[in-house]
């Protein structure tokens, strides 16, 4: 492998910790190229996600990039160089581009920022989301916000304590909630953030407050949750991972507000009397207990209530009621699993006599 293609390997290697997408799964394309391939990613199934530097004077305590001492880094041109081969070779069709900060957070904004320029400046049209580092300048998010498709910082976690916990240099209030809301002005509906489930100790009621109040103030276009890993040789390498279901549950609240627009309120009952999430269908817990639905005359949003049913579905049970009465769970023409999720909920009553055909025979 040549020096270029192993400094390659080792920067997408540590940029595995910031989520492109939910559920991603980064696999190598080939060994000289050292691009991942992320099945998940929207408009892009072919991505290159790398740091520009490899090596962090942040004191993170969760974090592997940390401890790197060999320096790795890409010059803004040689980076833009790679990325727009492998564009023309059809070998990758986006770049996520983040970095360690080894020096002035400045300066490394401007290198992130410098190689997005030299990228569309050469015609590259590809997808690409730009990470901002804490405590960035107004003018370097506008700048970097212009040149990318996306561009997201991450929360981390949920408050200042626990980012204290977490780093002794990052400042919760000014380098991330303020920094925020500038990413917010300056690409709405195209920022995103990430929270790491489990490592400053939050909890799930904590999680939720954070959660709910950034959907509500911020509007990201999503929040990503990845679940701690306890890492070799960082601070907390004796803490205990997270278990993947809990981010796998984060996932399922965030999509009941981003895509059925659950109100808070309406979500609360989610967490149990001591407040924390449990390892179950939010959807279906909120819904235990509830009189059932009738297909024939719900509304929208009290069939996207229902577990298995989501706002295609609904639209579809409303297109087919105008038609017909439903009778019974073949004339959903619902997928098998989803209809078994949604039966306990459903009611089937029969058809009004007046619009029954034996009243013409």
């Amino acid at each position: 492998m040549t020096r270029c293609g192993g400094k390659l390997a080792r920067l997408t290697s540590q940029s595995q910790y910031d989520i492109c997408v939910p559920g991603e799964c980064l696999q190598p394309l080939s060994t000289e190229s050292c691009i991942t391939r992320n099945p998940h990613a929207a408009g892009c199934n072919r991505m290159l996600k790398v740091l520009l530097h490899g090596s962090c004077s942040y004191d993170c305590a969760y974090c592997s990039v940390r401890l790197d001492r060999s320096n790795y880094a890409f010059a803004p041109r040689e980076l833009a160089d790679i990325v727009h081969e492998q564009y023309r070779n059809n070998l990758a069709m986006g770049l996520f581009l983040s970095s360690g900060v080894p020096h002035d957070t400045d300066d490394v904004m401007g290198d992130l920022i410098e190689t997005a320029r030299i990228l569309r400046g050469k015609g590259y049209p590809g997808y690409l989301h730009l990470k901002v580092l804490p405590g960035a300048s107004r003018d370097d998010i506008r700048e970097a916000a212009r040149l990318a498709d996306c561009i997201s910082l991450n929360v981390e976690t949920t408050g200042e304590s626990r980012l204290r916990f977490l780093s002794g240099i990052k400042d919760y209030a000014n380098d991330i909630m303020k920094r925020i809301g500038w990413i917010a002005e300056a690409a709405p509906g195209r920022f995103m953030t990430q929270l790491v489930i489990g490592a400053a100790g939050e909890t799930d009621r904590e999680i939720f407050d954070c959660v709910t109040a950034l959907y509500g103030k911020m509007r990201p276009s999503r929040i990503y949750y990845s679940g701690f890993r306890s890492l070799p040789k960082t601070r907390l390498s004796s803490r205990e991972s997270t278990p993947a279901w809990r981010p796998r549950r984060w996932y399922q609240v965030d999509s009941l507000i981003r895509e059925y627009r659950f109100t808070r309120e309406e979500l609360l009952p989610v967490l149990d009397e001591h407040g924390i999430l449990p390892n179950d269908d939010p959807k279906a817990l909120l819904a235990r207990g509830s009189d059932p639905v009738d297909p024939n005359s719900a509304s929208f949003a009290d069939l996207i209530r229902v577990p298995g049913i989501g706002p295609a579905t609904a639209r579809a049970i409303i297109a087919a009621r105008e038609d017909r009465w439903i009778r019974n769970p073949g004339d959903m023409n619902m997928d098998t699993a989803c209809l078994r999720r949604a039966m306990p909920y459903l009611a089937f009553p029969q058809a009004p006599r007046q619009a029954t055909l034996a009243l013409f025979s």
